[in-house]
């Protein structure tokens, strides 16, 4: 049965993208910061032809020091290596760090730095955090480059993330999504060193790769996770940073809640690094915990994971938050994976996450002070905007 489960979730989502899943790939699920940072640099250090990376935020610290260290003595070491940088969001990236890179040989370009002629681009930013190395290995998830995603989300000093290892033809999907924003940053698609070797079976997870494009109105990204809701039948746990459902997911979850799906959400508690958007979300939390839907807050540090799971045996992860700018403005990438062993093993860490979590309780999420009512219908305005 669980096999027919996986077949119905897969094709639901391949003939609503049209983008077909592969077979034949590994998948690793790297939890914060002590195993993420490892995990690529190694990916990095052991590259020798080609590194492309490309990351929304892009920082300052011990960890900015070292990738760029990784980065430099690959590239002085003839490996082709590509960077590719938010202008907004790795706008506070040491210029030192850059100079650097490109003094090595490197190749470091911005995606949509922002003019005074093409407006209309400013609100829509490249929010991906990609890495493949030697088109054989790739990442992606929900980490920055910066000091504050080190550690093992121990205290708010250490932000709780999720990325993910792939080997095999999956790796080809977040090769092209780089290769994307890569051209229109004005860039070659690709050069002497692009083998597009083919792929071999590395394992036995099927994973799709979904990407959203930075423009106005609906993406794949909001297919994929309404897709996902609507044809899970048992459970939904799904893991945010910025919570802010719109009344199309608000009533794809109330659906699943009516059918029977137990369905639990996971977003950041007291350590929430944007208050505005946190409260802009607020407002929805009473009308779900009304239906069904529960609603659990982070305590120890941040939460930044972007995680989606249904009935234990399909899983997304990637850039990808459950707002408006992530479904509907950002370029994202996720990758699907149609997997038992991955997605209960995603569960488990989800449970051992509402271990150190707050539930709250409708009963006095109700009676919140009219201040924070007023804060939330105000904050909601703007949320596009965020």
């Amino acid at each position: 049965m669980a096999r027919d489960d996986i077949h119905r979730f897969r094709r639901t989502l391949e003939g609503l993208l049209g983008v077909p899943a592969t077979e034949g790939n590994q998948v690793e699920v790297l939890r914060n910061g002590d195993e993420i940072f490892p995990a690529m640099l190694d990916a990095i250090r052991a590259a020798t032809r080609t590194v492309d990376f490309m990351t929304f935020v892009y920082w300052t610290g011990d960890i900015a020091l070292a990738f760029a260290d990784a980065l430099t003595e690959r590239a002085r070491a003839g490996v082709r290596v590509r960077i590719l940088l938010d202008a907004v969001g790795a706008r506070l990236m040491d210029k030192e760090l850059i100079d650097s890179l490109e003094s090595a040989g490197a190749h470091v370009d911005w995606f949509r730095p922002p003019t005074t002629w093409k407006v209309w681009e400013a609100n829509h930013r490249t929010h991906r955090k990609i890495l493949v190395c030697d088109e054989e290995v790739g990442f992606t998830g929900g980490v920055g480059i910066a000091q504050e995603w080190c550690g093992d989300a121990r205290d708010e000093t250490e932000w709780r993330d999720t990325h993910l290892r792939v080997r095999g033809p999956a790796v080809d999907g977040l090769r092209a999504a780089f290769t994307s924003d890569w051209a229109e940053a004005g860039n070659p698609l690709f050069d002497e060193r692009d083998r597009f070797p083919d792929q071999p079976s590395a394992g036995d997870a099927v994973v799709q790769t979904v990407t959203g494009s930075a423009g106005a109105g609906w993406s794949d990204i909001g297919t994929l996770f309404d897709a996902i809701i609507r044809t899970a039948q048992h459970k939904i746990r799904l893991t945010t940073a910025y919570f802010v459902p719109d009344e199309r997911y608000t009533d794809s979850l109330r659906d699943a809640v009516e059918r029977g799906v137990d369905v639990h959400v996971l977003v950041p508690g007291p350590h929430a690094d944007k208050r505005v958007v946190q409260i802009a979300g607020e407002e929805e939390y009473e009308p779900l915990l009304r239906m069904g839907v529960r609603i659990s807050c982070f305590q120890p540090s941040m939460l930044h994971a972007k995680i989606l799971t249904a009935d234990g045996i399909v899983a997304t992860i990637g850039s990808a938050n459950f707002n408006h700018r992530s479904l509907s403005l950002d370029d994202e990438a996720n990758l699907v994976v149609f997997h038992r062993e991955t997605t209960e093993l995603l569960d488990r860490q989800f449970a051992e996450d509402l271990e150190r979590s707050r539930e709250i309780d409708l009963a006095r999420w109700e009676d919140r002070s009219i201040v924070q009512k007023a804060a939330e219908k105000v904050t909601n305005l703007g949320e596009d905007h965020m």
